[in-house]
């Protein structure tokens, strides 16, 4: 078993502690300035939100209330580290659930003001941004496709805390497709693993769906029409056999998980020609992050079309695809190594942040300010 007391003693400082708690999973951990993760912590409450076929705010802010300080124990313990050998406390700050940014923002706080150490306000999605340059050399400038339970973006990344948007979704997104898809055919919670893994049981060439955008400019994705779609096929179905099937079930999500990858690939190609209007024809990261880039087929299509169009595929492992705690610290640690001045105590949780400042809504007057 590893030493953790002389990982931390080995490693370089800063160490900074993220934590994160913007929607259903308790996380934390620290990580330091040479890539280290000297401690990580998850607490999934997939358990409590299945049975609503979702993530229920009240309970998941409860259960953060409930489980982040014996986390932050243990943590510690595991790092061999006192709050006293930190160098900044980082934790998401938005979007997300405000709830359980609350819980986790005045925790982080808490712990700042006690050990007298800086406060970083993290977007959460920044945390998926930056979190492949904590597992590899990956410089700026490089195009990211950042798809989620709640966002589906792609951005041109130029520098910490420097984002461009070059589309999002206009309706729901990605994850949101297969998390609602996979409601609709009674697969459960979570979604994605569940469409996944049914769609390689299936034939996806039996049915056929609409692609959502798919041979328009731009790269504004959308996927509401694609859930409807999928709706309507099951509804199908079962007029004609009186039962939907598991072979049903299993063709559907094939043929909606190649539909959606279809979608992604389209609007990621005309995105790597607009980045290259700015950034040149160099072999430039194609970076794909969030909870969604956790599917091996869509991360597969996607690491092809990289190769194609002569760029470098990089993606965060599989266990730091979904929100995690590493992430955070990450991210807050890149903005302490920028301004080691910083100290955010005045930031309050936000449940809409966009990554990029001119971000306008995409539909409506969006009095709330633009969605993330």
């Amino acid at each position: 078993m590893e030493d953790k007391s002389s990982t931390a003693k080995q490693a370089q400082r800063p160490f900074v502690l993220g934590i994160e708690t913007s929607c259903d999973e308790t996380a934390a951990a620290i990580v330091s300035a040479d890539r280290q993760v000297l401690a990580h912590r998850v607490l999934s409450q997939i358990d409590d939100h299945a049975e609503f076929g979702g993530v229920v705010p009240e309970i998941a802010a409860r259960q953060h209330i409930s489980h982040l300080d014996k986390l932050l124990e243990s943590l510690m313990k595991d790092a061999d580290l006192g709050f006293d050998d930190l160098d900044a406390i980082a934790a998401t700050t938005g979007p997300g659930l405000v709830g359980g940014l609350m819980v986790g923002v005045m925790t982080a706080k808490a712990i700042s003001t006690a050990s007298g150490k800086p406060f970083v306000a993290v977007n959460h999605l920044a945390g998926h941004a930056l979190t492949v340059r904590l597992v590899e050399d990956v410089s700026f400038p490089y195009l990211l496709l950042l798809v989620s339970g709640g966002h589906c973006q792609i951005l041109a990344v130029t520098g910490v805390g420097e984002f461009t948007r070059l589309g999002t979704t206009i309706d729901d997104a990605a994850g949101e497709a297969f998390d609602k898809t996979a409601k609709l055919l009674g697969l459960g919670y979570p979604g994605g693993p569940a469409v996944e893994a049914a769609a390689r049981e299936g034939r996806a060439g039996r049915f056929k769906l609409p692609k959502p955008m798919v041979g328009k400019p731009g790269c504004n994705f959308s996927f509401s029409g694609l859930k409807t779609a999928v709706r309507r096929l099951a509804e199908e179905c079962v007029a004609v056999e009186g039962v939907l099937t598991i072979k049903d079930r299993n063709d559907i999500c094939a043929a909606f998980q190649q539909t959606l990858g279809d979608c992604l690939i389209d609007r990621l190609r005309n995105a790597i020609a607009m980045f290259r209007e700015t950034a040149g024809s160099g072999a430039f990261p194609l970076v794909v992050a969030g909870g969604v880039a956790a599917n091996s087929y869509l991360r597969g299509r996607i690491e092809a079309l990289a190769e194609q169009e002569g760029m470098r595929f990089s993606a965060p492992p599989m266990s730091l695809c979904t929100d995690n705690g590493a992430m955070i610290a990450w991210a807050g640690l890149e903005r302490f190594l920028v301004d080691p001045a910083i100290n955010d105590m005045d930031e309050a949780p936000r449940p809409r942040w966009p990554l990029d400042d001119d971000a306008k809504p995409m539909v409506g007057k969006g009095k709330k300010g633009a969605k993330a």
